[in-house]
């Protein structure tokens, strides 16, 4: 067994889509229309065959709900791996990304969070060693 998609809710999958690939770097793996939304996945250009981060609507109730609760508590929804938290940083603090926690050292790895705009909080982390 193996996690093949997994799933981020957004707000707005267009302004999704912009970020997660404009932004952070993702390539659109599968764009299919699904009556008002879209089956709208991204992989990380460094594995196009890899995991799928479905960029889901939030359209239900609970979802909202949920996001809004775990936003406001400064809880990550999900983690992208890095090689230099430091340097992912600065070059998406250069293209006016919103971090809620600048990169700590938290031991066995380095954590920073980012707003990705699509009320999410999403920590990226550098493990060491």
């Amino acid at each position: 067994m193996r996690i093949n998609i997994t799933s981020v809710l957004v707000d707005d999958q267009e302004k999704a889509h912009q970020f997660y690939t404009g932004v952070l770097g993702f390539r659109v793996k599968h764009d299919v229309p699904v009556g008002d939304a879209r089956w709208l996945t991204v992989v990380s250009p460094e594995n196009p065959e890899g995991t799928e981060l479905l960029l889901e609507p939030d359209a239900h109730p609970a979802a909202k709900t949920f996001k809004e609760a775990l936003f406001n508590d400064g809880i990550p929804f999900t983690q992208f791996a890095v090689d230099d938290v430091r340097a992912e940083f600065e070059r998406l603090t250069g293209q006016g990304v919103r971090f809620t926690m600048e990169p700590t050292d938290a031991d066995t790895v380095i954590v920073a969070v980012l707003d990705d705009t699509c009320g999410n909080l999403i920590q990226l982390a550098q493990y060491k060693g």
